[in-house]
C-alpha cells in the first residue's frame, strides 16, 4: 500500500537519480535512459526504479546491466542528497507500460490503415 511518505520518497529518488545518471555516470553501457517512475516499498527497504531505454534489445539489456552494476554508487550518491535513516536498495526494471503503449499504438495504426483500404474499395 502506497503512503504519502513512500510516494514522496519515490518522487525524490526519481528526480535525483535522473540527474545523477545524466551528469555523473560514465558507464558506456548506459544509453539514453529515462526514469519513468519509482515505487518504494512501505518499509523503505526497496525502490523499484522503472526505466525506458531507446535502442534495440541488446542496447536495452546493456543499459539495464550498466545501471545494476552502478546501483551501489547510485545508492551512495542518493543517500547524500536524500536524508533517510536507511536508504532503499535499488532494483531496476523496464517499464512495462511503455512497451504496452507501443503495441497498442501499432495495433491502432494497423486498424486505421485497414479502414482506409476498406473505404477506398467502397468508393
Amino acid at each position: 500500500m502506497e503512503t504519502a511518505r513512500t510516494r514522496k520518497v519515490g518522487e525524490l529518488i526519481k528526480e535525483e537519480i535522473s540527474e545523477i545518471i545524466q551528469k555523473e555516470i560514465k558507464d558506456p553501457r548506459i544509453g539514453f535512459v529515462t526514469i519513468t517512475g519509482v515505487d518504494v516499498t512501505p518499509g523503505l527497504r526497496f525502490a523499484h526504479v522503472f526505466i525506458s531505454v531507446l535502442g534495440n534489445k541488446k542496447q536495452k539489456e546493456s543499459t539495464l546491466k550498466g545501471l545494476q552494476s552502478s546501483s551501489g554508487f547510485l545508492r551512495k550518491e542518493l543517500s547524500k542528497r536524500i536524508r533517510l535513516k536507511y536508504f532503499p536498495e535499488l532494483k531496476f526494471e523496464f517499464d512495462p507500460s511503455i512497451e504496452a503503449g507501443r503495441r497498442i499504438d501499432k495495433i491502432i495504426r494497423k486498424l486505421h490503415k485497414h479502414e482506409e483500404k476498406r473505404d477506398k474499395k467502397t468508393k
